[in-house]
């Protein structure tokens, strides 16, 4: 989770520590007790910002549609500002499951960035925090694909969705143990990860999961530099599918305990979305 939302001192500090990421060209920041990805979700890729220092690690997302790539607004809304103050920088995409920090190998590409009209306006029951970069040529990549309306509602309803399990995917910092606070988090990495993860409740605008890696859930998360990555939905059997039910937004500061994503199936986020992507 990089960039966040300013109204709350978690956010605040993730907010801060992507602006001195950048500004002062340090290493990148991956999932929590995670492992690596590979090959494992190549339509998952990472925005990167590409200054004469070289390429930095910024958010992460997913290829929803040929040429839509699906992130968060708090990812976007920065950027024009970015560019203006640094005209010589650029924002760009990779799906590599390495981002090549040197610019010189690697595959990027271009696009436009859309933020939600609506972010930010409707406080934290709904941010509308959810944005899309259509990009200027296609990858050579299955796309993901989005749930069905109200589709978590109705698993709730129906009593399936407690024991629901999804997989976050990401290129933010890591953690491999829960025995220290922020300075147990290592943002070193700019490698494309992955963790499994146990649904803990539902509201309106959120899917919020456990990170601990201990107890039931046996869980891991998202941290800095995981925002607008997926959190693609497990089926009743644990087969993971290509259904994007969520995006990282948000957690706690220290990348322990809890995950808190924005739900895709909410009318708020499908009526962003249907002017970028047929929804299902």
């Amino acid at each position: 989770m990089t960039l966040m939302q300013i109204n709350s001192p978690n956010k605040l500090r993730r907010l801060c520590a992507a602006i001195v990421l950048a500004a002062a060209a340090l290493p990148a920041m991956a999932i929590t007790f995670g492992t690596a990805d590979g090959s494992g979700h190549p339509n998952v890729g990472s925005m990167v910002v590409k200054t004469p220092n070289g390429v930095f690690q910024w958010c992460s997302g997913t290829l929803i549609a040929p040429q839509v790539f699906l992130t968060a607004s708090h990812c976007t809304q920065p950027i024009a500002q970015y560019l203006s103050d640094h005209p010589d920088w650029q924002f760009l995409v990779t799906f590599d499951p390495i981002i090549d920090t040197t610019g010189t190998t690697g595959t990027f590409y271009t696009g436009t960035p859309h933020t939600n009209p609506l972010y930010g306006t409707g406080g934290q029951n709904d941010p509308h925090d959810i944005a899309v970069i259509t990009l200027d040529s296609a990858p050579p990549l299955s796309p993901a694909s989005l749930p069905t309306a109200g589709l978590f509602d109705a698993m709730k309803a129906s009593g399936t969705l407690n024991g629901t399990r999804f997989t976050a995917v990401g290129y933010g910092s890591t953690r491999d143990s829960i025995k220290k606070g922020p300075q147990g988090i290592d943002d070193s990495n700019v490698e494309r990860q992955t963790v499994d993860q146990g649904f803990r409740f539902l509201t309106d605008a959120w899917l919020t999961f456990d990170m601990l890696p201990t107890g039931s859930n046996n869980s891991g998360g998202t941290c800095y530099g995981d925002s607008g990555g997926p959190h693609f939905l497990r089926d009743t059997n644990g087969t993971e599918t290509e259904i994007v039910a969520a995006i990282t937004i948000t957690g706690d500061a220290q990348c322990k305990s809890s995950d808190k994503d924005y739900r895709t199936d909410s009318p708020s986020a499908r009526a962003f979305l249907a002017d970028f992507v047929t929804l299902p």
